[in-house]
């Protein structure tokens, strides 16, 4: 029996580079995300969170000096989905980025993006996080030389369902630890014994995660500036022998334990106004150990900052 008429027409392997999409056209697509006819798969839950991370663009930042910086930028962004709703459009998610692409970007911008979410996705919540390495120029200790320091930063803000932002800024700060007990044991040695003992010291690192107030501004280069005055020993980037001596003097005046790096900090940060929030995570990559010491400090404000933090391998430099 002739079955040829049922068989399908085979379909064509090409790229027809002449189509034009019409508005017919795109309106004939199938949109599964927004379907009410297809059925949800799993449990007919609430998602708290679903979108897209990772997705990188330049932007323009505010430089420590006023100038304006290109910087490119790794973003996530992400929304609530209702229960009865099966997805959401995540090209959404870069498209409405996009729109504000040459804007200043700050964490004042976050609210405007945040709303626009909110509405585009119909979502209730709306989170965003951008996170950047940022230049500042560092002069030596003693020499005059100046070198670019870059830190770890992101801004992210989120928007609840009663159109509540919050703003926050995170804040990498890399610095030389010397240990107090290593110091008073190689003094030891040398007064008693005569020996040479050198105490160890170590690079470390401390995450400033902080909750600016909603009608106040914070900059990236005043956090950094707190973060000197706190801990002083901050690594260097351009360096004579003057400056490594001025280096050695320094860690020698200022020994810290990673206790006493997270109350420094601590001490910094609760005496800002604009601050309504922070926590602190310091981590010593030990020179000693084969191990690193840590210390995770809160202001402790109810529905704030939490000290659990689990991810500390992810402080490594």
């Amino acid at each position: 029996m002739d079955t040829s008429k049922d068989q399908s027409k085979p379909l064509k392997k090409e790229y027809d580079e002449s189509f034009t999409v019409t508005p017919e056209y795109r309106a004939s697509l199938p949109d599964v995300q927004n379907s009410g006819d297809v059925e949800r798969e799993g449990a007919h839950v609430p998602i708290l969170q679903v979108g897209i991370s990772g997705f990188r663009i330049p932007l323009r930042f505010d430089g420590p000096d006023g100038e304006n910086l290109t910087i490119e930028t790794k973003v996530t962004g992400t929304v609530s989905l209702e229960a009865e709703k099966k997805g959401i459009n995540m090209s959404r998610i870069i498209r409405i980025f996009y729109e504000y692409k040459e804007e200043v970007f700050s964490p004042e911008i976050l609210g405007k993006i945040l709303r626009h979410y909110k509405l585009k996705l119909d979502s209730r919540e709306a989170r965003i996080k951008a996170d950047f390495s940022y230049p500042m120029v560092q002069q030596s200790l003693r020499s005059g030389l100046e070198g670019y320091q870059y830190y770890g930063c992101s801004f992210e803000g989120m928007i609840d369902r009663a159109d509540r932002v919050r703003k926050i800024i995170h804040f990498d700060f890399v610095y030389s630890s010397a240990c107090p007990c290593a110091s008073e044991l190689s003094e030891h040695a040398r007064e008693t014994r005569d020996l040479l003992a050198i105490p160890h010291s170590q690079r470390s690192k401390t995450r400033v995660s902080v909750e600016v107030h909603p009608d106040r501004e914070l900059s990236l280069l005043e956090l950094r500036d707190m973060c000197i005055n706190g801990l002083k020993t901050e690594t260097q980037v351009m360096v004579r022998r003057e400056d490594e001596q001025a280096f050695a003097e320094m860690n020698g005046a200022k020994v810290k334990f990673v206790e006493d790096a997270a109350r420094l900090l601590f001490s910094q940060l609760s005496d800002d106004s604009r601050i309504i929030d922070f926590r602190v995570v310091c981590s010593h990559f030990e020179s000693l150990h084969s191990h690193d010491a840590v210390a995770v400090l809160c202001r402790g404000i109810d529905g704030g900052f939490r000290a659990e933090y689990e991810d500390f391998s992810n402080l490594i430099v």
